[in-house]
């Protein structure tokens, strides 16, 4: 019973883990990635649909990303709804291709970025707390109905607690990659 208390807790953390990374790779950096085109819907002959449908999309460049629509009449509509995201990124095009370049970050944006990029990871440790909290509920009444010893609630207590802590050192680790990322010029 234990086991499976630790095991749905695992799968929790693990969860906030992943879902903190992949909110991170929304943080736009100087670098190109695709990440950020990843919620863009494009007006496809009136259903919103993901650009990744509508075209191809590459980095051919680490400050560049290119849009090549499957139909040329979609380059319009392709470069409004990249427009209307709000990315801070202006859509070039010769009737062909759709270019977006990320342009250099300034000092001040990068420490913005640190600074939303640590929020988030704070964000993603109270939610392994709270994984946290819940498997330890779960022990208790385990406990309480008998089913389990109190150095069985001890001893699955303190196994949850190393869990929780290797989890908040890794979303430590990718707090400091990403800083690093932001910060490199």
């Amino acid at each position: 019973m234990i086991a499976d208390v630790k095991v749905k807790a695992s799968a929790g953390m693990t969860k906030a883990l992943e879902s903190f990374k992949y909110d991170l790779g929304k943080v736009r950096t100087g670098r190109a990635s695709l990440i950020l085109l990843e919620d863009i819907r494009v007006d496809y002959y009136g259903t919103p649909t993901p650009i990744n449908q509508v075209a191809a999309l590459a980095v051919p460049e680490p400050r560049l990303i290119t849009i090549q629509p499957w139909e040329k009449t979609l380059i319009g509509e392709i470069e409004r709804a990249i427009l209307k995201a709000d990315l801070g990124l202006n859509p070039t095009s010769d009737g062909q291709l759709i270019r977006l370049v990320f342009p250099p970050l300034t000092e001040e944006r990068r420490k913005e970025m640190v600074k939303q990029v640590k929020r988030m990871g704070e964000d993603a440790k109270i939610v392994v707390r709270n994984v946290r909290r819940e498997a330890n509920d779960a022990l208790k009444k385990l406990e309480k109905g008998k089913e389990i010893s109190e150095d069985d609630l001890k001893r699955g207590e303190k196994e949850i607690q190393d869990m929780t802590d290797d989890y908040v050192a890794r979303v430590d680790q990718v707090i400091v990659e990403k800083e690093k990322d932001l910060m490199e010029v």
